[in-house]
């Protein structure tokens, strides 16, 4: 499936280093990538689910090099050998309540782990875009009716979230003290908060679409912490197309460096509770326990005011919840029932219907 035309034929041919790539959304921005032609390298570790979408893609040309981001040297060795013109980094310690276990490897991983990465790309004369992926629960927790904004205040109060926000002041302290002026390289840098992602292929823990799968296979009831937790849920496909365009924007010279949200279409923040009997309705059998508490600290409700990457990068997104929802089971149930990876086939008809929308980085 050649696509070297998508993002106005930005990625084709281009050096692009992804941090993280055995991850979730690491391993479909790398299938992504590799289909648009460009030449790219992974820096991650191994993943730690079974199993786990990354060695299931079998992507052969994507240069797979094991580091951590907490060890600098490893790191700057990496960077130097495939020598990035675009970096997307999406390595971290990603779940809220893994970070209430491990606070000191959260930070180490998410801040310091950053630190890292961009000490070695100060180095790397053939940079030009860095896209650093952060979360949109980089906010302060307050009311936002019409949901967060970039410019409203960030907060944390979880171990990730806190760690995430750190991220956001590092990633603006280095775009301006190191990323700017005569002596700096010659790239631009962004952030990008995403809202809940779903799709095909995760299987981390703690997580509501592989915890539902989990209990599906194994006819154990689902159990819920928070059902009444509102989330902006997004298939996988959307905040990569963000970042995407976003990175094709950067390279372009355009002024977009800072932060930018990219959710879901306004159906898509739902509920726990009503993502789930969505969920269950494709896969009938599954049933919801309440999970008896205490448990730590989650924010009641996270919304994304998506409008600034609509009005200036033209961005939007394809799938609306019904559609996540679908595509999003459809892709376990194939793989769990026949042995069968949709991923390729979702990519081909988010970019078909992105093209049906009339959104100009698709054409």
């Amino acid at each position: 499936m050649a696509l070297n035309y998508l993002f106005g034929g930005a990625y084709d041919g281009t050096r692009v280093l992804v941090t993280g790539h055995t991850g979730f959304k690491g391993s479909w921005l790398c299938l992504w990538l590799q289909a648009m032609g460009a030449e790219v390298t992974g820096l991650a570790l191994a993943p730690d689910t079974e199993p786990a979408h990354w060695p299931l893609l079998q992507l052969a040309t994507v240069r797979d090099q094991r580091a951590d981001v907490r060890d600098i040297d490893a790191v700057r060795a990496v960077v130097a050998e495939a020598k990035p013109q675009v970096v997307f980094h999406l390595a971290a310690q990603p779940l809220v309540r893994r970070s209430y276990k491990e606070p000191i490897a959260t930070f180490e991983t998410n801040v310091m782990g950053l630190v890292n990465v961009f000490e070695a790309l100060r180095d790397c004369a053939s940079l030009r875009a860095v896209v650093n992926a952060t979360t949109d629960k980089v906010y302060l927790e307050q009311p936002s009716e019409g949901g967060y904004r970039e410019d409203q205040p960030l907060g944390g109060h979880d171990p990730y979230s806190t760690s995430k926000a750190c991220a956001e002041l590092v990633s603006e302290c280095y775009r301006k003290s190191f990323f700017s002026g005569a002596d700096a390289p010659a790239a631009a840098l962004a952030t990008a908060r995403a809202g809940n992602v779903i799709g095909g292929g995760d299987w981390s823990e703690d997580r509501l679409a592989p915890d539902l799968v989990r209990a599906a296979v194994a006819g154990s009831p689902l159990r819920l912490r928070n059902p009444d937790a509102i989330r902006p849920w997004q298939h996988v496909l959307e905040p990569l197309s963000g970042y995407l365009r976003l990175g094709q924007a950067l390279l372009a010279g355009e002024r977009v460096e800072g932060p930018w949200n990219f959710g879901p279409a306004g159906d898509a923040t739902l509920s726990v509770a009503d993502l789930v009997a969505a969920m269950r309705a494709q896969w009938p059998g599954v049933h919801e326990q309440a999970s008896p508490g205490p448990h730590p600290h989650e924010a009641p409700t996270l919304r994304l005011d998506c409008s600034k990457a609509a009005r200036e990068l033209g961005w939007r997104p394809v799938w609306n919840a019904e559609t996540t929802i679908t595509r999003t089971i459809a892709w376990y149930r194939a793989f769990h029932e026949r042995g069968a990876l949709l991923s390729r086939d979702d990519l081909h008809d988010y970019l078909a219907d992105a093209r049906a929308a009339g959104l100009g980085w698709a054409a």
